[in-house]
């Protein structure tokens, strides 16, 4: 899989800046005004993208009230069915090309996860950037080959991904020619507990498939999604909201503007601290080693003078002699009278 992925002009690699999403998702509540609020928020917090989900309950789901419809488990939407809850969270088709407007007067990047054949053809009319996989869609085999040959970039949460669900996925891109593939560390419980995350799994993915690597995240706060990032994470993904306090199917575990903002600047900070693999010591640091410890003379001493334990000592600041050369110089003997506070050099010494 390729190592640098262009999406919509921005590159995702190593060595780039991590690529921050905001998840709108429901949390626009059927109100566009607030959809667009939303994007704005998004912009002030720093998010580069802000990400759309393109459905409506009869493409994603069945009209039943059959058990295996009904929404059950100890979720946040127990008591309802699938094809109810979707009527509630869905964003109308109608708003994408107007988000997506304003999205760039903005100057962000907007695209959208698909769920079904009708939703990938409307948002190719759009001229979509990018296609995010939904993790229960990783098994969807038709659509991500219907993807995967537009040669766009796709990204693919996990969340109740197998590695033999990750592997077919991907197998599918090769064979249509698509390599621009992002792999997302997921979970799929909301909001997920921190001992589910396992973030340590991030390098793994991208050992196993060679994939730049990510985190969708629906952790409460932002510790986990910076934590992602000192493990490699190219792309944060993150629900936000104007206030967790209006509800919505998605609200309780998405992040308010304040603190999504706060997210990016500890990303920020921490890719500025993150650095260089490579050892070495900064102008500020190489300055410093004035300050370490060297030989000096500690005692007035006359000529032919034996150096001693007494008379040398190692100490700061580093302009005298290296101390590697302690045990080697006791015994030798002082080629002029020394003051003492000298650094030693080798022309004291016979």
């Amino acid at each position: 899989m390729n190592q640098e992925v262009y999406l919509a002009g921005r590159r995702i690699a190593a060595d780039s800046p991590v690529f921050i999403v905001a998840e709108m998702s429901a949390n626009h509540l059927q109100d566009y005004d607030r959809a667009v609020r939303i994007l704005h928020a998004a912009k002030e917090a720093g998010a580069d993208a802000v990400k759309l989900q393109t459905y409506t309950a009869d493409t994603i789901t069945f009209d039943s009230d059959d058990d295996c419809f009904q929404i059950t488990g100890g979720t946040l939407w127990d008591g309802t069915t699938l094809h109810k809850l979707y009527e509630e969270a869905y964003t109308p088709w109608e708003w994408h090309p107007k988000l997506m407007e304003e999205a760039k007067k903005q100057g962000l990047i907007c695209f959208s996860s698909p769920f079904d054949f009708t939703a990938v053809d409307f948002m190719e009319g759009l001229d979509m950037p990018a296609y995010k996989i939904a993790s229960y869609e990783i098994n969807d085999i038709p659509l991500i080959r219907k993807i995967a040959r537009l040669h766009k970039p796709m990204i693919f949460a996990t969340g109740i991904a197998r590695l033999e669900d990750i592997e077919r996925a991907l197998a599918v891109c090769r064979q249509e020619g698509n390599e621009d593939v992002i792999l997302l560390k997921c979970v799929s419980a909301y909001p997920t507990p921190y001992e589910d995350v396992n973030l340590n799994v991030i390098p793994t993915l991208e050992r196993t498939f060679g994939c730049l690597t990510g985190l969708s995240d629906h952790t409460m706060g932002s510790a986990v999604a910076v934590g992602a990032v000192a493990l490699g994470a190219r792309m944060v993904e993150k629900h936000l909201t104007l206030r967790r306090s209006d509800g919505g199917p998605d609200g309780a575990f998405s992040m308010e503007p304040e603190e999504f903002k706060k997210m990016v600047d500890d990303i920020r900070i921490l890719e500025k601290a993150l650095g260089s693999p490579v050892y070495r010591l900064t102008d500020v640091q190489e300055s410093e080693r004035f300050g370490s410890r060297s030989l000096f003379v500690v005692k007035d001493m006359g000529e032919g003078e034996s150096f001693t334990s007494e008379n040398v000592r190692s100490i700061r600041p580093g302009c005298g002699l290296h101390t590697m050369y302690y045990e080697e110089i006791l015994g030798r003997k002082a080629s002029c009278p020394i003051r003492k506070g000298t650094p030693l050099s080798w022309n004291l010494i016979r």
